[in-house]
């Protein structure tokens, strides 16, 4: 399979908030102020080649702007972390409060997640993960399941 290489180079002018990118941009890019960054696009090949191998987004990509649950234990690897993530998601999308809470201790136990002493903080990171906050949500319903 041939892989093609576009270059793209970050220009960025001191002062400005402005970054301008030439040569074709695809997926995410992050670059320092004045870097240079190679791409490498795989070629579509024969039928029954893999998405990954097409470098086609799989199911389990993250979207670009998406920030990681910010609890991870630090000693844990990005693949694991983006797994507790998503896990987390899905945890907080369908049980209600007491279940989260009885989660995010066991992984806490196994040294995966560092909780915050501050139920408030916890609180609105699960917000942000997805967590409702309508009836058997609220803020003060979480803090007295998160103390116990």
């Amino acid at each position: 399979m041939e892989e093609q290489q576009s270059n793209i180079h970050n220009h960025y002018e001191a002062g400005s908030n402005c970054q301008v990118f030439n040569g074709n941009v695809s997926g995410c890019v992050f670059a320092m102020p004045g870097s240079t960054v190679n791409q490498y696009a795989s070629q579509v090949g024969k039928e029954g080649d893999d998405t990954k191998a097409q470098g086609l987004p799989t199911a389990n990509s993250h979207e670009c702007d998406e920030e990681r649950f910010h609890f991870v234990h630090p000693e844990i690897d990005d693949d694991e972390a983006w797994r507790i993530h998503d896990a987390l998601k899905r945890l907080v999308a369908h049980q209600k409060v007491p279940e989260i809470c009885v989660y995010l201790k066991e992984l806490k136990q196994k040294g995966k997640v560092m909780l915050p002493s501050i139920s408030a903080i916890m609180y609105n990171e699960l917000v942000r993960l997805g967590m409702p906050t309508g009836e058997g949500y609220s803020e003060k319903h979480f803090s007295n399941s998160y103390t116990k």
